[in-house]
């Protein structure tokens, strides 16, 4: 990870006043932008309705120049030293000249230009009309040019709130750009109206379908490769019985034909960690050495091996062990392709305090004095995010029990080695397999975390959300909607949830119309799963119920987005053992309003950060992106993310502008989509995007002054160097003093059911658990009073209700 930079806010530069040399240019009567070729002066030395601006460390000159692509001026702005931020001729943030805007409409954006530096982007503000003017986004980069060169570019659709926007170009390195004949138009493409192509209520809510297929394996880690085709990984499956037997299983399905192949698995991958790296390849870490003591004292075991997936041959191979066993540990790319990993149990059962580094220059996992170490204890598969500056968030989505002491989120800054507490996270004990995302789109740079409960405690899973956002310079989580209730099915059939009743176990999924997915759950460890899906609109800040999974998926599930733009759901593991081999397919609704674009040509497929691509299309798009494959395993996917790209339209030929910034998009391979305006998606194409670091990490984005450089939180360093942080056996919830291994009997029951040996034997029953043999003499339960060595038989049921 590289050397990051503190920023600091600079007052914005003086803006325009004064008299007015000549009568104000108005724009054509299609172009929305006030003098813009700057031919009328105004003051402070610029021309009407244009400011000076930039902030950071750096000399810089601005010049109304006579040196014009028409007429007699253009404006020149050079930049002679930098240390940080940039500057930029900038249309007045003014009633009086920044353009009008309506929402969700686009707009195209157009200049020329002359460059002696590769470092300048057209860069928008916008005016929220409750939070006042503030940077909206990066559209383009703009290539060094000797002479006049026009660039064009088109805006997202307008955020809701927001009535004018301004906008300008950004020079954030050395050099100079002269610009000069602005144009801004609103996008005007007649959009057909969509034509429902199933049943009014598919159409509104989308539809579920259970495949004819059954998955084969046990598969509770789920990787979208750059084939189209999903690797499911089982392991041992969470089944005692195959891993005595040493039978650890792994299938790739091909979404095309509905097909699985069984592919030999070498070690018990079940509960790894797994992430693609940036040729493609999945890295998976870690895996179960060993399952819990049938008298409940010794827990889970992971192991140090590391294994590589290829999906070329549909193989794996061996890579040198990690430093430290890890079973559920964390496993985010970095900017520079690089892996690092956190958390996870060891092989001694006690938790790994060991973070991991994947060098992706050396195809090897470093050494433990190559890797900078706080010795903190993040938990079971802690789900921390890329920032745009190469920091990590911790979400305070996890995995078994309570967060993390202090505020339950933090960000971890790798180079100064320190973490960071980050307020506003409700019930932070009870984010047990709550999912979280980094929202479409990266460029905002907000997280939004869902739902949760706790195995320990056992109370109703919640139906909180809470957002942040990164860019803020002192980021703290605030309140989202409530999740919407679904019905849950408590052993006698589905009634509707009441109260705060929500759901862990989540699955948050990023859907190319700029949306996420959030379906399948539970209300209790292991136990009563809810039927509801969601659809989260970013822009609104809305949840809007949709049709739920028919399917049961609680523990163990998975859902994920497929190239063609539906939803694969799988698995379900409850607390009696068994498993749920049926796969669900959701359609969203996008997929029956009628014909979809398609791309058809895309220029190359090897994409370099700050190119422009070209792709073509056969009818018009309002948007494309990059979203990068799935690689999820229990509600966590850190590395789902959902790139902008920003168009430059002219007919059918469409040039995309890629992130200069490889934190916003780490190396790899993607799925890129093109959308219309009515949200409709094309099938996806694969595209794989590496280079050279077109920015470096304190450049992430120039242009946010503040990005989370003015934390307030509770920081704290290094602490002294330890060997492992102390966690129980019955860390996953469950009384292995009951059945066998892959049972898990509730340490803690659901608080409705009474702690009386009747009414838990009930509930088991209920839940189809089936004969239980008690491990050993202790019944900490009291499930066998007669002490005939079987739980809930009939004689401890008489003999003590």
């Amino acid at each position: 990870m590289r050397s990051r930079t503190r920023t600091a806010l600079v007052a914005v530069m003086g803006l325009t006043g004064g008299l007015l040399l000549t009568a104000p240019q108005p724009a054509s009567a299609a172009n929305l932008v006030k003098n813009p070729g700057f031919e009328t002066a105004g003051g402070d030395d610029m021309p009407y309705c244009w400011k000076k601006s930039g902030w950071g460390d750096n000399d810089f000159a601005f010049e109304t120049v006579a040196d014009a692509h028409s007429g007699s001026k253009a404006m020149k702005v050079t930049l002679t030293r930098r240390t940080e931020g940039d500057r930029k001729a900038l249309i007045t943030e003014s009633a009086a000249c920044a353009p009008v805007v309506s929402t969700g409409k686009q707009y195209d954006l157009g200049l020329w230009y002359k460059s002696t530096t590769p470092d300048t982007s057209v860069t928008l503000f916008r005016h929220d009309a409750t939070g006042g003017w503030q940077y909206w986004t990066d559209l383009k980069t703009l290539e060094m040019a000797a002479g006049w060169t026009e660039a064009t570019v088109r805006t997202p659709e307008v955020p809701a709130g927001t009535d004018r926007i301004a906008w300008g170009v950004s020079v954030y390195g050395t050099g100079s750009v002269t610009t000069d004949d602005y144009t801004m138009e609103q996008v005007a493409e007649p959009v057909p109206d969509p034509v429902c192509t199933g049943t009014a209520e598919e159409c509104a809510n989308g539809r579920w379908d259970v495949l004819p297929t059954r998955n084969p394996v046990r598969s509770m880690h789920s990787v979208v490769l750059n084939n189209g085709k999903v690797l499911l990984i089982a392991g041992s499956g969470n089944s005692e019985e195959m891993f005595e037997a040493g039978t650890f299983t792994s299938a790739v399905y091909d979404p095309r034909n509905g097909t699985y192949k069984q592919i030999p698995t070498p070690k018990d991958m079940f509960c790894a960690g797994h992430v693609q790296l940036k040729d493609g390849r999945v890295l998976v870490m870690s895996g179960n050495k060993g399952y819990p003591s049938a008298d409940g004292r010794v827990g889970y075991q992971g192991y140090k091996d590391s294994y590589v997936f290829d999906p070329v041959t549909e193989t794996y191979s061996r890579t040198n062990d990690m430093n430290d066993g890890h079973w559920y540990p964390s496993a985010t790319i970095l900017g520079n392709g690089d892996v690092i990993s956190f958390g996870g149990l060891r092989e001694d059962s006690t938790g790994s305090v060991t973070a991991e580094l994947w060098s992706d220059a050396e195809q090897k996992w470093l050494e433990l004095w190559k890797v900078n170490q706080t010795w903190s204890y993040w938990g079971l598969y802690p789900s921390m995010i890329l920032m745009q500056d190469g920091r990590l968030f911790y979400s305070g989505s996890h995995v078994f029990g309570n967060n993390i002491p202090g505020t339950g989120a933090a960000i971890y800054d790798y180079d100064a080695n320190t973490v960071t507490q980050v307020p506003g996270l409700r019930k932070k004990d009870e984010r047990d397999q709550s999912a979280s995302v980094l929202l479409p789109p990266a460029q905002d740079q907000k997280v939004l975390t869902i739902g949760g409960g706790n195995i320990e405690s056992n109370p109703d899973a919640n139906r909180l959300t809470d957002v942040i956002d990164l860019k803020q310079p002192n980021p703290s989580y605030v309140a989202g909607p409530p999740l919407p209730q679904g019905t849950v099915d408590l052993g006698a059939g589905k009634v509707a949830e009441t109260g705060a009743q929500g759901k862990m176990y989540v699955s948050a999924v990023l859907l190319p119309d700029g949306k996420v997915l959030e379906t399948g759950g539970a209300l209790h460890n292991r136990a009563d799963p809810v039927y509801e899906s969601s659809i989260y609109d970013p822009a609104t800040g809305t949840f809007d119920p949709v049709a739920a999974d028919p399917e049961e998926r609680g523990y163990h599930s998975s859902a994920f987005l497929l190239p063609d733009g539906r939803v694969m759901a799988t698995g379900d593991n409850p607390g009696n053992g068994s498993w749920n081999h049926d796969v669900s397919i959701y359609t969203p609704p996008y997929l029956l309003k009628g014909a979809r674009p398609t791309i058809t040509s895309v220029i190359d497929t090897e994409w370099t950060y700050g190119d422009t691509q070209r792709i073509t299309v056969d009818r018009p798009i309002a948007k494309a992106e990059l979203i990068r494959p799935a690689a999820v395993t229990h509600s966590s996917d850190p590395n789902q993310r959902f790139v902008d790209l920003p168009l430059s339209v002219d007919g059918n030929d469409v040039d995309l502008n890629v992130t200069s910034n490889p934190d916003l998009a780490p190396p790899g391979w993607y799925m890129l989509f093109a959308v219309d305006a009515n949200g409709v998606p094309s099938v996806a194409k694969w595209v794989h995007l590496d280079g050279p670091r077109a920015l470096s990490a304190k450049d992430a984005s120039p242009h946010v002054h503040a990005f989370a450089d003015d934390l307030e939180g509770k920081v704290t360093g290094p602490g002294k160097k330890r060997t492992a942080q102390k966690v129980g056996p019955a860390v996953s919830g469950c009384d292995r003093h009951y059945g066998s291994v892959n049972v898990c009997v509730p340490t803690d029951f659901p608080p409705a059911v009474k702690a009386t040996t009747k009414a838990r034997c009930d509930w088991l029953k209920d839940n189809d658990y089936g004969r239980l043999k008690v491990n050993g003499k202790d019944d900490p339960l009291r499930l066998d009073p007669n002490r005939d060595g079987v739980a809930c038989g009939k004689g401890d049921v008489r003999s003590r209700r």
